[in-house]
């Protein structure tokens, strides 16, 4: 084993970083990736300079897999940006400010209320059924209420 380990090939590194691409696209989620294209860099170096000792090789798949992740890495949360729809996915943030009338009384501090299409449970001041609320706020699926 060690003396196949002393003289890798370039083909050695390419099948290397093919099989790490093969794997990835089983799902590893992007960590196999970069190893991958690692390996096939050691290889193209390789191919160039094959008298390069093994060693050498196997510093440089190390660098070139730590280098590779890392400046994905860094040019992924760069190129994040902001949602031009904040709210999304955060169901209830959209009636906040907005008035409805109580489905249910608030007794005991909850009631409810109908807005669009669902019943929402509400907290805020005893309020009788039918009186015009402002959503002030949101806790989870209670969303805070006071009387208008």
């Amino acid at each position: 084993m060690f003396d196949y380990i002393q003289h890798l090939t370039y083909w050695d590194w390419l099948a290397l970083g093919t099989l790490l691409l093969i794997l990835e696209v089983f799902g590893a989620g992007g960590y196999l990736l970069w190893i991958g294209v690692a390996a096939a860099c050691v290889g193209a170096i390789t191919f160039v300079m094959p008298e390069l000792h093994w060693a050498i090789q196997s510093v440089l798949f190390g660098v070139l897999s730590i280098l590779t992740a890392v400046f994905w890495w860094r040019r992924q949360r760069s190129s994040a940006k902001p949602s031009e729809q904040p709210g999304l996915n955060q169901r209830g943030q959209e009636f906040i400010g907005r008035q409805f009338a109580l489905h249910e009384a608030i007794h005991g501090g909850r009631g409810k209320i109908r807005a669009g299409d669902s019943v929402w449970l509400v907290s805020g001041p005893d309020l009788p059924a039918g009186s015009q609320v402002r959503v002030v706020g949101q806790d989870g699926v209670l969303l805070k209420v006071e009387p208008i």
